[in-house]
C-alpha cells in the first residue's frame, strides 16, 4: 500500500512538473520571440533555456511517468535507454554551460559595457549557442559507447549514468567536469558582485552637450569635448569639422555609455540570471552530492527515500526557471500583458463594480 501511495504521488508531482514546464517555458520562449524588444543577448540565451527544458519534459519525462506506473522498471529495449540516459545527460550539461556563459556575459556587460554593446550581436549569440551545444554533447556522448556506462537505474526510475566505486568508476570525471562549472559560474557572480561593491561610490560620466552653432571651440588648444560629446551621441547640430573626414557607422552613431537606467536593467538581468543559476545550484547539489558519495564510498547504501527526493528535485529545475522569469523580469511581465486577448486587459483595468457586474 505504502508503495502504491508513494508511486501515485510520484506520477502527478512528475505530471505536474511536465505540465508546467512546457507551458511556462514554451510561452516565455513564445514571448521573446515575437517581441521585438526583447531581441537582445540576454533573452537569446533565455530563450535557449527555455526551448531546452521544453524539450527535456517532453522527450524524457514521460519515460520515467512510464517506469514509475510499472513499478519502477524498464519496459523498452536498452538502445532506448542509451537515448533517453544520452538526452537526460545532455540536457543537464547544455544548462550547466550555458549558464556559465550567462555568467561572464553579465559580467561583461556591466564592467566592460562598451565591450560587450560592440561584440556582443546575434552572430556572437549564435556561436555561443552552438558551441554551449557541442560542449554538451562531447559530454554527453561517449557513455553512448559504454564509457561510463548509461543503464536503467531502478531506485531512480531512470536511464542515466551508472556510479560505482571509484576504482571501478568510468564516471567521475564527468561528475567533475559538471562541478566545476557549476563552481565556476558562481565565481563569475561573486567576481561581478565584488565589482560593483567597489565602483559603488562611483558617479557616472556627466557629458554636457555643447552649445555652439558654428564649432568655434574646435582647433588648435580646444578640449575637444564637442567631439566627445558627437561621438557619444550628445552631439547637437552638424558635424564638427575635425570628424568630417571620418566614416561614421550609422548603427552605432547614437550609442554612448553606460547611463544609470541601464545599469539597472542590467542589473536586474543579472539578478534574474543568478537567480536561475542559484536555483539550479539548489536542485541538482543534493542529487550530485549522492553521486560522488557513491563514487568515493565503497558498498554504500543510499536511503531510497533521499534518492528519490533528490531526483525528482532535478526533474523540478525543468518546471521552476519560466515561473522566477516572469516574477523577476519586468520587461518579460510587460509583453505578456501586452498580448493578452483584449478582454481580459479591458477587465483588468475596470472599476471593481463593473469587473462584478461583467462576471
Amino acid at each position: 500500500f505504502i508503495r502504491d501511495v508513494s508511486a501515485y504521488f510520484k506520477l502527478v508531482f512528475l505530471g505536474m512538473i511536465i505540465c508546467v514546464s512546457l507551458v511556462g517555458n514554451l510561452l516565455v520562449s513564445m514571448l521573446v520571440l515575437r517581441d521585438r524588444t526583447l531581441h537582445k543577448a540576454p533573452y537569446f540565451f533565455l530563450l535557449d533555456l527555455c526551448l531546452a527544458d521544453a524539450v527535456r519534459s517532453a522527450a524524457c519525462f514521460p519515460f520515467v511517468l512510464v517506469s514509475v506506473h510499472n513499478s519502477s522498471a524498464w519496459t523498452y529495449s536498452p538502445l532506448s535507454c542509451k537515448v533517453v540516459a544520452f538526452m537526460a545527460v545532455l540536457f543537464c550539461f547544455h544548462a550547466a554551460f550555458m549558464l556559465f556563459c550567462v555568467a561572464v556575459t553579465r559580467y561583461l556587460a556591466i564592467a566592460h559595457h562598451r565591450f560587450y554593446a560592440k561584440r556582443m550581436t546575434i552572430w556572437t549569440c549564435a556561436a555561443i549557442i552552438c558551441m554551449v551545444w557541442t560542449l554538451a554533447v562531447a559530454m554527453a556522448f561517449p557513455p553512448v559507447f559504454d564509457v561510463g556506462t548509461y543503464k536503467f537505474i531502478r531506485d531512480e526510475d531512470q536511464c542515466i549514468f551508472e556510479h560505482r566505486y571509484l576504482k571501478t568508476n568510468d564516471t567521475l570525471g564527468f561528475m567533475l567536469m559538471l562541478a566545476v562549472v557549476v563552481l565556476a559560474t558562481h565565481g563569475f557572480y561573486a567576481k561581478l558582485l565584488l565589482f560593483e561593491y567597489r565602483h559603488r561610490k562611483m558617479k557616472p560620466v556627466q557629458l554636457v552637450p555643447a552649445i555652439s552653432q558654428n564649432w568655434t571651440f574646435h582647433g588648435p588648444g580646444a578640449t575637444g569635448q564637442a567631439a566627445a560629446n558627437w561621438i557619444a551621441g550628445f552631439g547637437r547640430g552638424p558635424m564638427p569639422p575635425t570628424l568630417l573626414g571620418i566614416r561614421q557607422n550609422l548603427h552605432n552613431q547614437h550609442r554612448r555609455l553606460l547611463g544609470m537606467e541601464e545599469v539597472r536593467s542590467e542589473r536586474r538581468l543579472g539578478r534574474m540570471f543568478y537567480t536561475i543559476t542559484l536555483l539550479f545550484l539548489v536542485l541538482w547539489a543534493p542529487y550530485i552530492i549522492a553521486c560522488f558519495w557513491r563514487v568515493f564510498v565503497k558498498s554504500c547504501s543510499i536511503p531510497h527515500q533521499y534518492l528519490s527526493i533528490t531526483v525528482w528535485m532535478s526533474f523540478a529545475q525543468a518546471a521552476v526557471n519560466p515561473i522566477f522569469c516572469l516574477l523577476l523580469n519586468e520587461d518579460l511581465r510587460k509583453v505578456l500583458r501586452a498580448h493578452l486577448p483584449t478582454y481580459w486587459r479591458t477587465k483588468q483595468h475596470l472599476p471593481q463594480d463593473e469587473a462584478y457586474c461583467i462576471m
